[in-house]
């Protein structure tokens, strides 16, 4: 449909929800001063007001006058805004539910002469009444996710957490028994907003001192333009046996439109040699050895293949392992973790480990104990942490940068640091 249509609709439909919530609002504060209900009222409209500005300005004027921030940060504003007032929409409407109900039920009652049921009233003297009580509910609800997200922006999108894992392998030589791997995955340099942040989640791997550091992809959201402000920072990701590296869905711009197949392979191009510009082997349907004492442990890397038909595969993993047959261990790195299922765990069954990233474990999760829930485990199977089928493992890094929503909520960046035992 044409946006013409369609982004008066939307304003419509935000309309109807503003003004909704905006009674629950005004209920809410309507035992206090004149001043916080004038205030109440002004922060309410003005939110609405900037929300629906920039609606129709992300949607009707020339993108290169706003810019790519001010753009991003305009959505994330208008998803934030309605995003929470949709969780007080849901608490009010079960209230009108309830209005609904009892005003059937005394409609029948009169039409059928028999006696009005009693309803649940106010006790004497309760200060609150059932529907006021919803509706502070209700708008405490829509408060809750405001919050998180905007702490999410201000502290979860670069609180850097380094998780060690112990990676036991059947087939390992002595020779590499304690051998250190670092991997980060989905640096999504275009969303930065915090460039001294995100120098101290390099610190925290440069600490960590490891042999080797992997990367699994995503270095940019589009274009390769965007990583060059943070080329210096990345740069300066060192390791004694090499930093190694692949391409994810976002780094082939399919995303975007070109102004012709030759310039979408331009920025590809140019992506790989920033790679190359970082001191990152960058591993393209292509493989590494590791050799120490004659033993040898190879590093493979594809181009982005995923079990799922909505990204597209490019990789090569016929290609990328030829010549590794005299490798004791192999280490896939391969973006998507459907890669898993979809050929390395039933035709590469001498592939000891594979590294993946992609699902940011939606950036969202909520952790209890030991146990913790995202969305993303009812999109991918395989979504954060360890995974083993008999002797091979998948580990999903939860990532590095953000997507969309520029922050985390109890899905923190990660830096994995493993550890090669003999099992």
């Amino acid at each position: 449909m044409n946006k013409l249509i369609i982004i008066p609709v939307v304003t419509a439909i935000f309309l109807v929800i503003d003004y909704y919530v905006w009674q629950a609002v005004k209920v809410s504060v309507q035992n206090f001063s004149q001043t916080i209900q004038q205030s109440a009222r002004y922060i309410f409209w003005g939110l609405t007001t900037l929300s629906l500005v920039g609606l129709w300005l992300y949607n009707f004027t020339n993108p290169d006058l706003l810019g790519k921030t001010i753009r991003t940060w305009i959505m994330v504003g208008i998803f934030m805004n309605y995003l929470s007032k949709i969780f007080v929409v849901l608490f009010l409407l079960i209230d009108d539910l309830g209005r609904l109900i009892r005003w059937i039920v005394q409609k029948v009652q009169l039409l059928t002469n028999s006696a009005p049921v009693e309803t649940a009233s106010t006790p004497q003297g309760e200060p609150i009444t059932r529907s006021e009580f919803l509706m502070k509910t209700a708008v405490i609800a829509g408060t809750v996710p405001a919050v998180a997200m905007t702490w999410g922006i201000l502290s979860g999108a670069h609180d850097y957490r380094i998780r060690k894992v112990k990676l036991a392998l059947p087939n390992l030589p002595k020779e590499f028994e304690g051998l250190t791997i670092a991997q980060i995955s989905d640096i999504h340099s275009g969303s930065f907003f915090n460039k001294v942040a995100v120098k101290g989640g390099i610190e925290m791997i440069l600490n960590a001192k490891p042999d080797m550091v992997f990367f699994t992809g995503d270095l940019v959201n589009n274009q390769a333009v965007e990583v060059q402000e943070y080329i210096d920072l990345f740069g300066k990701v060192k390791a004694p046996l090499g930093v190694f590296s692949t391409l994810g869905n976002h780094d082939y711009g399919d995303y975007v439109q070109w102004a012709s197949p030759a310039a979408k392979q331009k920025n590809l191009n140019n992506l790989i040699h920033a790679h190359k510009v970082m001191g990152w082997d960058i591993l393209n349907d292509e493989n590494r050895f590791i050799e120490q004492n004659g033993e040898k442990l190879a590093i493979i890397g594809v181009q982005n293949i995923s079990g799922q038909s909505r990204f597209h595969s490019y990789g090569d993993l016929a290609k990328a392992v030829k010549g590794t047959d005299e490798a004791a261990v192999k280490l896939l790195l391969s973006h998507d973790p459907t890669h898993w299922d979809k050929e390395v765990n039933t035709k590469y069954k001498d592939i000891d480990v594979m590294f993946s990233g992609h699902t940011h474990g939606t950036q969202f999760g909520i952790t209890v104990g030991d146990t913790t829930w995202s969305p993303a485990q009812y999109v991918y199977k395989q979504w954060a942490g360890l995974y083993e089928q008999d002797n091979q493992k998948l580990y999903v890094n939860r990532g590095y940068g953000y997507l969309g929503y520029p922050g985390r909520v109890g899905m923190p960046p990660e830096i994995t640091v493993f550890e090669l035992k003999k099992a």
